[in-house]
């Protein structure tokens, strides 16, 4: 149903100002241990302490990152979407993971045609590590804003 939408140049921006562009490996801030993170948010086993990239390297692993947000939002979201609605869910979907969205409430009420109350659950979505992040508030907020038509990053 939302075969046409991509990942555009808003989105990504959304993406980066949320996640920052790190060209050194750094803990992730919810456990300050595992999993490292390099460049936009990228994890996984090529990233380890001490490692460095290029800025051409980060955003080549995050348009490589993010095309598994793109898919599962494709694949779960069952109603239409405008390009910002799509672009906040991919990005709130880069963060939490796929299984987070598929399980939550923002897709059960997004699926059963309630925009409105769909929105409201982004804020559900702050914790890491057990603890609320103002990082994770702000993110959540933005994406509210672009998945309701109101504000860009």
């Amino acid at each position: 149903m939302n075969d046409d939408l991509d990942y555009d140049r808003a989105g990504l921006d959304l993406t980066i100002a949320s996640e920052g562009m790190r060209l050194t490996a750094y803990p992730d801030p919810g456990t300050g241990a595992d999993p490292w993170t390099i460049g936009v948010g990228h994890t996984g086993p090529d990233v380890y302490p001490g490692r460095t990239i290029s800025v051409e390297e980060g955003h080549q692993l995050l348009h490589d990152d993010v095309q598994e947000a793109v898919a599962t939002v494709k694949n779960l979201v069952k109603v239409p979407l405008t390009q910002g609605q799509f672009d906040a869910l991919v990005d709130f979907t880069f963060n939490c993971g796929a299984g987070n969205l598929g399980r939550s409430t923002l897709l059960k009420l997004l699926n059963a045609g309630d925009y409105n109350g769909a929105s409201d659950h982004f804020s559900d979505w702050v914790k890491a590590g057990g603890r609320v992040l103002p990082g994770l508030v702000t993110r959540r907020e933005n994406e509210e804003r672009i998945f309701d038509g109101s504000g860009s990053v």
